[in-house]
């Protein structure tokens, strides 16, 4: 897979979880994949200061970025 379509499945990922972090008034932006294996985005909104916004990065982003592009070891929050 190239780092194109690499990018595009993530996006797709991205825009599958969004809605949900929207109506909490939250959302999401991709800032760079690494080595094709690592993500990080940006929570923006609501979502900055969650308490609860690493159990969403991990189970919610993490799981759906992983689901689209299995080679994706790691999703961390930039700021």
């Amino acid at each position: 897979m190239t780092s194109e379509e690499l990018r595009t499945k993530v996006e797709k990922a991205l825009d599958e979880i969004r809605p949900f972090l929207q109506s909490d008034g939250g959302d999401i932006s991709l800032v760079s994949i690494v080595n094709d294996t690592q993500v990080k985005v940006r929570l923006e909104g609501a979502c900055v200061g969650c308490s609860v916004n690493q159990m969403t990065l991990k189970s919610g982003v993490e799981m759906t970025i992983k689901k689209h592009a299995p080679q994706i070891e790691q999703v961390i929050n930039v700021n």
